[in-house]
């Protein structure tokens, strides 16, 4: 909030952040007070928040909150001159009045006056308060006197008493001081310095024109002096020597002012280009937060669910000046929570079973923040059981989603990928905490939209690590910069492996497909202009330029025409009218103002496994002889979920089909109208367009209203079997209870065999 919003806002407004930050001190306060009860330091922190929130409470006259405040404040300086001693049962009650506090301090300004001091929830917390003390509840708050303190001496914050809103509105001369502002103007400026920074750079090319008109001069400037010296005696006329003496002297005189001018103009150009880059730096770290803003509230969290388990559990936060973008530490609050829960659900044993198995009876959630590689790693890890691998198969066999065969034949991060999926749990029991299967599908959409990744590891018996990988901003990307078909596009570097360049005669062809080896490892060879489907590139190269890229241990080659470089770019995203638009993620502008698309990484690594796994690979090169093979029929999956996209993927591409990929049904419409398909098979429930939706729109064109379409989806129910077969679906099948063969099956009913 900026001085012009804080000169705005209500004294009940101020009164609300203050309580929100004491707040927060009081609880973080508290949490260490429970870990080591003479903890000087934490006593006084708690103190002075209770003292703030006292005489926050006392200028708006909300005398409920004055009573309890002092309570609390009483029961600190109590502790701090061991009259007291704050133990678990303590801290609970102290806790408690803090989350009351919370509660008054959001409630409508309208409905202040429910509070008084014969609301239950008050006298309940004032009672418990005053078993604290050892004494009995204290009159009324309207009793407290305004002078009812500790005295200046013993404790020398009584002068904030007066100014509640002192952290909001710091002394000027405080370095630590923060402001709020609006996300809106926040992104405005750094827009703006974004684009003043492309405008300083276009300085550069002028520069360097003014060198060659330098040098150009110089040449001049010599031609002169040699048709001087060739023309010395009595060749020329007085007046020819005059005239051709003074152009020499004009010419000496314009060379020093070009000297001139252009030295200044470099000076300039280097003032400009410092001011805008710092200026630009300055704006980018306005975006960036401490972890610790974004976690604050985990400790109390994992306090509570530990004890409402029966489990003894403690987190440890590292990493907490870790810098992180608003928005990102913004979104990650929810992802991080599931994250927690279930580590402590699912995680942590009992102590009973702890001591059994050796270990410490206290459980730790570990929850770390810290820059790698240019991403931002976000790693949840506890040391409970980890996951138990058969329960996973048994689980996934039971409920239909793979034979008993291929569960045996999945790896370690297959299975895992199946935790991802919408309504799966392990849980035996629904509980209020978990057993919904609500949570880490939740996290992974999250992440897609944050254009992050997770990996999940385990270890039986030492526990389990849920690592995020995520953007440092949101807003900026480190990108390097290809040519394709004679158009740039910028790739995030952070999604790349390394770049080669490999020789054509080290180019090998198995089975019609382009490979080369790197580190003992063959490597498939793609050319991006048949991702992007653009025209190929020319012959005369001699060496192929090739960016690597990984994704679930597969390796992929990506041909380009040519590197221009490394660039930092402001992200601006695409009209959202465009919808997905295949493999490309958002746009920029370049130094000379130019735009350049930023291809989305992710759809271009599943662009690539499609050509490799459905044989539709094209030719590198125009010199590369096209195959022979017979058309395949071809079928479109239309799938938000990773697993059950290449599970459905994989087993029509095993019957011998060629088979695409859509990640959701927008992305679904746009590849049906540009491609030509024997077969849709659709999901229902997915972001930005669903399925019903997608066969809606098919079936109205009048192009593609013949087009089969099967829907897939986990939705059984009558109800929803006739909404798909009325929206125009040719087939319908349960995905709880189809198998490898009954796909197969329910394809080849529709469109018959996998080749024309």
């Amino acid at each position: 909030m900026s001085h012009a919003d804080l000169a705005n806002a209500s004294m009940l407004d101020l009164f609300r952040l203050e309580a929100e930050d004491q707040a927060r001190v009081l609880t973080a306060g508290l949490l260490a007070l429970e870990r080591n009860p003479f903890a000087g330091d934490s006593l006084e922190a708690c103190m002075r928040a209770a003292h703030s929130l006292k005489g926050a409470a006392r200028i708006i006259n909300l005398a409920v909150g004055v009573s309890i405040a002092h309570t609390m404040e009483s029961c600190f300086v109590a502790a701090q001159e061991c009259r007291i001693r704050l133990q678990q049962p303590q801290i609970d009650d102290l806790l408690r009045g803090v989350d009351l506090l919370r509660r008054i301090s959001q409630t409508r300004e309208c409905d202040l006056d429910l509070w008084h001091a014969g609301t239950p929830d008050v006298e309940s917390c004032e009672r418990a308060l005053s078993r604290i003390l050892g004494t009995q509840r204290p009159a009324d708050s309207s009793a407290v006197p305004a002078q009812a303190h500790p005295p200046a001496q013993a404790h020398p914050h009584s002068s904030a008493q007066a100014r509640p809103s002192q952290p909001i509105s710091a002394p000027a001369n405080d370095p630590d001081r923060a402001l709020r502002v609006t996300a809106e103007n926040l992104n405005q400026l750094l827009n703006l310095a974004g684009e003043s920074l492309v405008a300083s750079r276009r300085l550069r090319p002028f520069v360097d024109s003014l060198l060659r008109l330098k040098r150009q001069h110089h040449q001049i400037s010599g031609a002169l002096q040699q048709l001087r010296e060739a023309l010395s005696g009595d060749m020329l006329g007085p007046q020819a020597q005059s005239a051709l003496a003074a152009l020499e002297a004009r010419t000496q005189d314009t060379r020093r002012d070009l000297d001139q001018r252009l030295t200044e103009l470099e000076t300039f150009d280097r003032r400009v280009a410092s001011l805008t880059s710092r200026m630009y730096d300055s704006a980018v770290a306005c975006r960036m937060r401490p972890f610790a803003d974004g976690v604050h509230g985990f400790p109390r969290m994992v306090r509570d669910l530990g004890r409402a388990l029966a489990k003894e559990v403690r987190i440890e936060i590292v990493g907490t000046q870790t810098q992180v973008d608003r928005d990102v530490l913004e979104s990650l609050d929810a992802p991080i929570g599931h994250l927690l829960r279930n580590a402590i659900d699912h995680g942590i044993e009992p102590p009973h079973l702890r001591r059994k198995a050796g270990k410490p009876e206290v459980g730790v959630v570990r929850l770390e923040a810290r820059h790698a590689a240019g991403r931002l790693l976000i790693i949840v890890s506890d040391d409970g059981a980890g996951i138990d691998l058969q329960k996973l198969r048994t689980t996934l066999i039971a409920r239909g989603l793979t034979t008993e065969e291929t569960a045996a034949r999945l790896s370690e991060p297959e299975l895992f990928a199946f935790l991802l999926l919408p309504g799966f749990s392990l849980a035996p029991n629904v509980t209020d905490i978990s057993g919904r299967g609500v949570g880490l599908d939740a996290v992974h959409d999250v992440l897609k939209r944050l254009r992050g990744t997770m990996r999940i590891a385990s270890h039986p018996g030492a526990g389990t690590q849920f690592q995020m990988q995520l953007p440092l901003t949101l807003s900026i990307v480190r990108a390097l910069i290809l040519e394709v078909s004679g158009e740039a596009y910028a790739m995030p570097l952070a999604s790349i492996l390394r770049t080669v360049s490999v020789p054509k005669s080290q180019i090998a062809y198995l089975e019609g497909k382009p490979h080369f080896e790197l580190d003992g490892a063959r490597i498939g060879l793609i050319g991006m202009h048949q991702i992007l489907e653009s025209a190929p590139p020319k012959a005369e190269c001699a060496d192929w330029l090739v960016i690597l890229l990984t994704a679930e241990g597969h390796t992929y080659g990506l041909a380009v025409d040519r590197l221009i470089g490394e660039r930092e770019l402001v992200i601006r995203p695409l009209d959202s009218r465009l919808g997905k638009i295949r493999n490309i993620s958002a746009a920029a502008l370049m130094e000379d103002g130019s735009p350049v698309l930023i291809v989305d990484t992710e759809d271009l690594i599943r662009s690539a496994a499609n050509l490799v796994a459905t044989g539709t690979l094209g030719n590198v090169a125009a010199e590369i002889p096209p195959g022979t093979a017979n058309r395949q029929k071809r079928i479109l999956i239309v799938e938000d979920s990773l697993t059950v996209r290449e599970l459905e993927r994989k087993l029509l591409a095993s019957g011998g089909y060629e088979v695409e990929v859509a990640v959701d049904g927008m992305d679904g419409w746009n590849a049906v109208r540009t491609g030509n398909f024997d077969l849709v098979l659709t999901d229902v429930d997915m972001p930005r367009m669903d399925g019903i939706e997608l066969v809606t729109l098919i079936k109205q064109d009048a192009r593609m209203k013949s087009l089969p379409i099967m829907i897939v989806s986990y939705k059984d129910r009558p109800e929803d079997r006739n909404r798909g077969l009325q929206a125009g679906a040719d087939y319908y099948l349960a995905k709880g209870s189809f198998h490898d063969q009954k796909l197969l099956s329910a394809v080849a009913d529709l469109i018959g065999g996998a080749s024309v």
